[in-house]
């Protein structure tokens, strides 16, 4: 792990933190101030970033790849709650207000490239910007509201109508999603998902 200002790659790192979601309006000084405290993290496929179950979280800004949060139960049956790939984020900001253990884990679904900051230093840095906190807070319950509708369309949707709601709501990840991955996410098996495909359902 290097910060950004030693890594031999910060020319396009910096560009691809300008381009994240929370950042790219963000004042040069600003993002400087925050570069102070990132580090670059390289990840393979299966790597975990955060654990379920502790209370040491992290702030994740993804440069490239796919990551994926996982909830799993105490019989190690697994349920992906949401995929996340190049600018967009990763936190527990939720878990870290509320004073629980993290409830899922972030897991690299491909490789990948994050920028990374421990969540308390995030939230000092936020506290100064207060517009880059609303920001934040609103793209927060965004996700936990996507992941809420996601968890009833398991239930009121047949495979078919899980799918075109995934290829409506997701269609730039379709085909960067391993198959068995996103099977896993629309509860189904990679078979049906398969067979569905075949027949044009996708």
């Amino acid at each position: 792990m290097l910060l950004v200002e030693n890594h031999p790659e910060k020319a396009i790192i910096r560009l691809q933190l300008r381009q994240n979601i929370l950042l790219k309006d963000l004042r040069e000084s600003e993002v400087a101030d925050l570069e102070q405290h990132l580090v670059v993290l390289d990840c393979h496929k299966g790597d975990v970033l955060l654990h379920q179950g502790v209370h040491d979280m992290e702030q994740y800004f993804i440069l490239d790849g796919l990551l994926k949060r996982v909830v799993t139960s105490a019989v190690a049956k697994e349920m992906i709650l949401r995929f996340a790939a190049e600018r967009d984020m990763e936190t527990s900001y939720a878990a870290w207000c509320l004073k629980t253990p993290t409830p899922y884990s972030i897991v690299c679904v491909t490789k990948a490239r994050v920028a990374k900051l421990p969540l308390t230093q995030w939230i000092a840095f936020i506290e100064r910007h207060a517009a880059l906190k609303r920001l934040f807070e609103h793209d927060v319950m965004l996700g936990m509201s996507e992941i809420m509708a996601h968890t009833i369309t398991l239930h009121l949707l047949d495979a078919s109508g899980r799918v075109h709601r995934f290829v409506r709501k997701h269609p730039e990840l379709l085909e960067r999603i391993p198959k068995k991955e996103l099977a896993s996410y629309l509860n189904m098996s990679a078979e049906t998902l398969s067979r569905l495909k075949q027949h044009g359902k996708i």
